[in-house]
This record gives C-alpha cells, sequence and structure tokens, in this order.
C-alpha cells in the first residue's frame, strides 16, 4: 500500500482508496433519513473545552426532502462518542507555549480507550423532528441561546424557533415514549425576502442581532425586541448585483459585517450608515463562502472559497484587490464551506464538491534544513517530502469507505465542535461525519 496523493495521483479501474484508521483519533457516521445539507453545532453546558473521550455533542439539521411537506428540522444528541485516549501532555495547550521533551514525548503516544465489549463503542443518537414548510437551505444556532434556531426556507421565507423543549428532551430522553415528531409553532415568520436564500449569521457580540441575504442580493439587519420576537423592517442593504451567498459578523465590533456574492465580491458593512464601507473583487468566479476568524489574536483574518476551487486569506487592515496573503489551488471543484478552527488561530477547514474535505493551517512554511535532518536520520526514502502538495495541508478527509460503502459524497458544510477540541462535523448528499484527525 501506498499514500494517496489528491490532485496527484489517479485511481485506476480495478483500485480503490482505502482509510487508514491509525490517522483518525475518532470516525463516526450517521444520517437522518432524508439528507441534510446544513446544520449546526448546538453549544451545551457539558464543558467550556473539552478532550478526553467518551464524547457527548448536539446539533440541528434541515433536510432536503422530495416534497416540501416532507421536510423536517432535527433536533440530535450524540452520546457516547468514543475515540482514542490522549495522555494529558499530549493535549495542545495554546497558553503555556512550552514545548515537551523528550521524556514527554515518550509518555504521549495514543493508547485505545479500554472498552469492555464492542456494543459501549457504539454512539447513540436521540432526535426530534419538527416539520418544516421547504427544504432547509441553510440554519443556524444562537452562540448566546442555542435554543434559538435561525432557518432559510427553500420557499422564500427565514423563520426563528425555540427549541428548549426539544432539546431538553433528547439531552435527558424523558418523552421516550412519545412521538419523535411534532408539530411547533416558530416563534417568527419573516417574508420580507423577495426570493429564497442561503446567507444567514447571529452576532457573536450583540444576542440576538442577526443577518438574512437572499438571491435577489438584498440583506436584512434583525434586531431583538422584547418578547422573543424581532424587528426587521423595511431597511436593507443594498450593494451586490448577484445573489449574497454568505454573511459573517465581525468578533470583535458589534456594527460591522461582512458579505460575499455571486458578484465575485466580498464586502464590508457598518450597519450605522447600511452601506458597504469596502468593496472587494476577491475571486474570478462566485464568491461562495466566507469564514471570519474569532480568535482574538487573528481577528484580521478573513477567508474565502469560490465556485472555482480556489481559497484565499486575507488580512482586513489592507484589504483591497489582489491582496490576498495566502491562496490555494488544491480542490478541483467548487468550495461548499469553510471555517476556522476555534481553537488554532492558524487552522481552517474547506469543504469543497470534490468530495474532499481538508485542514489546513496557513502559518506552516516547509522547513529545507529541517527536512534535510529528518532525510540524515531516517534516510531519504522515510523522509522524503510529499510532492506537489502545499506544506499547509495537514489532513485530508473523504469520509470512510468502510462505514459509508462508497465514502462521504456531494459534501455541503463542516463545523468545528467550539467545545470539543479538534472534533469536526461534515453533512453530505449521504450522511454526516464526526471525526478528529490524530495530527491536530
Amino acid at each position: 500500500s501506498q499514500v494517496w496523493r489528491p490532485g496527484v495521483d489517479t485511481l485506476e479501474k480495478d483500485e480503490e482508496l482505502q482509510f487508514d484508521p491509525s490517522t483518525y483519533d475518532c470516525l463516526h457516521a450517521f444520517h437522518l433519513g432524508w439528507p441534510c445539507l446544513s446544520f449546526d453545532i448546538v453549544r451545551d453546558t457539558l464543558g467550556a473545552l473539552r478532550h478526553e473521550f467518551p464524547h457527548t455533542m448536539f446539533c440541528v439539521a434541515g433536510t432536503q426532502a422530495d416534497a416540501s411537506t416532507s421536510n423536517t428540522i432535527a433536533i440530535v444528541k450524540l452520546s457516547n462518542l468514543t475515540g482514542k485516549k490522549r495522555s494529558p501532555n499530549a493535549v495542545p495547550n495554546d497558553e503555556s507555549g512550552s514545548e515537551s521533551d523528550d521524556s514527554e514525548d515518550e509518555q504521549d503516544q495514543e493508547t485505545p480507550t479500554p472498552a469492555p465489549d464492542e456494543s459501549s463503542k457504539i454512539p447513540k443518537l436521540e432526535e426530534r423532528m419538527v416539520p418544516h414548510q421547504g427544504c432547509v437551505n441553510r440554519i443556524r444556532s444562537m452562540p448566546q441561546q442555542p435554543h434559538i434556531v435561525a432557518s432559510w426556507s427553500a420557499e422564500g421565507f427565514v423563520q426563528m424557533w425555540d427549541f428548549s423543549s426539544q432539546l431538553n428532551a433528547v439531552a435527558t430522553n424523558n418523552d421516550a415514549g412519545s412521538s419523535k415528531r411534532t408539530s411547533h409553532p416558530p416563534l417568527q415568520i419573516c417574508k420580507a425576502h423577495k426570493d429564497e436564500g442561503f446567507a444567514m449569521d447571529w452576532s457573536p457580540m450583540t444576542p440576538g442581532r442577526f443577518l438574512s441575504g437572499d438571491c435577489k442580493g438584498v440583506i436584512h439587519f434583525w434586531e431583538p425586541m422584547p418578547g422573543g420576537r424581532w424587528n426587521v423592517g423595511n431597511a436593507h442593504c443594498l450593494g451586490h448585483s448577484g445573489s449574497v451567498e454568505d454573511l459573517q459578523w465581525s468578533p470583535s465590533e458589534e456594527n460591522v459585517f461582512a458579505s460575499c456574492s455571486v458578484d465575485k465580491t466580498i464586502g464590508i458593512w457598518d450597519l450605522r450608515s447600511r452601506r458597504k464601507e469596502l468593496s472587494v473583487k476577491a475571486h474570478d468566479t462566485d464568491v461562495n463562502v466566507i469564514s471570519w476568524n474569532k480568535n482574538k489574536s487573528a481577528s484580521c483574518l478573513l477567508a474565502s472559497g469560490s465556485d472555482n476551487g480556489l481559497f484565499r486569506v486575507w488580512d482586513l487592515r489592507a484589504f483591497k484587490e489582489d491582496s490576498a496573503v495566502a491562496h490555494f489551488t488544491h480542490h478541483s471543484s467548487y468550495i461548499t464551506s469553510i471555517e476556522w478552527s476555534p481553537h488554532e488561530e492558524s487552522t481552517l477547514a474547506v469543504a469543497s464538491a470534490d468530495n474532499q474535505l481538508t485542514i489546513w493551517d496557513v502559518a506552516l512554511e516547509r522547513d529545507t534544513e529541517e527536512e534535510a535532518q529528518y532525510q540524515m536520520e531516517l534516510g531519504q526514502e522515510q523522509a522524503a517530502a510529499p510532492e506537489n502538495l502545499p506544506a499547509q495541508l495537514l489532513f485530508v478527509h473523504q469520509a470512510s469507505w468502510e462505514l459509508l460503502g462508497s465514502g462521504q459524497k456531494d459534501m455541503k458544510e463542516v463545523h468545528w465542535h467550539p467545545q470539543i477540541h479538534g472534533l469536526l462535523v461534515s453533512t453530505a448528499g449521504d450522511g454526516f461525519n464526526v471525526f478528529r484527525p490524530c495530527n491536530l
């Protein structure tokens, strides 16, 4: 066997890829019946930053059913997510800044979590389903009040939901004998948009503040009001000549947000003026997704992904055309999702329609002196650096052939868990993957 290099190697007709389980600390797969091409991780009260398996997590997901009336929002709890146990010294510590010595390195070897039988390794899924009119284009949970969820419907409207009771039910399983699909009215339905859309984001600084953008290029600002409702009003932001594909609030300025569009631009807006303060042609094709780095020391960085498979990193302190601080051409099809790690400021995950999910550390550079030292110690063959692959590429995930039969196809979204270090969740046409690479 040999390492397969995406974008470099080709597969013959009688060849197939086999994943190496040793490259994952954990890898699980699940599905919810219909494809769920948008989801969000729901913050919980189980710990601000967790490392040790087994893990429990919550999420909300929206379906893409064959009939409009068959769609639902799923409120999901995944528990007993098992994986490899790392010693405490192996857990990254951003605050110490110190490196382990040789004796510590020997202690940091991964050891499997002991299990009495195979059944103890099986994750448990608990879900509640709420009917949703139309396919769910996008769904997002409010960071400060995770039970409040917004959904973009393919029918052309945005809905706000309170899923407190559903989250409590899956957390405690206290209504196991009742139906898992029940009607539940939304808090509010907004029909101010004249077309469907995909762009939406909750403010990380001001609880309840919200943005939604549609395929007509219109962005609406939602201001929270007493009583659990929002004032959308008639005032809106216009400035894109094409569909608004994604929106991202600034992590440090409460009135500033970014947008991207099929008009190939990224805009930086100030709500106080309701206009774009900056507009930059960011790509030569549609700009599909953006992600604003929420790490305090890197909040000036914005990542963007486009229709031709290119993704770029921008420093907003010097934001202008052709000023990207990094750009990568690894993917062979359009970028469907991009997100900075909440725990590692230079690390981001990228999903593409080429059925690859890649993880990058944009701060890495190739070190020829270090490579030469490894070659002297281990020999040319064992220490040879991979050719035609960027030094910043940390990991390529194409799902588990063993778990899913043919790999994860039609990837749509990827999210880092904000409270579980290094854990990612991805969704595609054939289901979800939950995994943690061993090299993060």
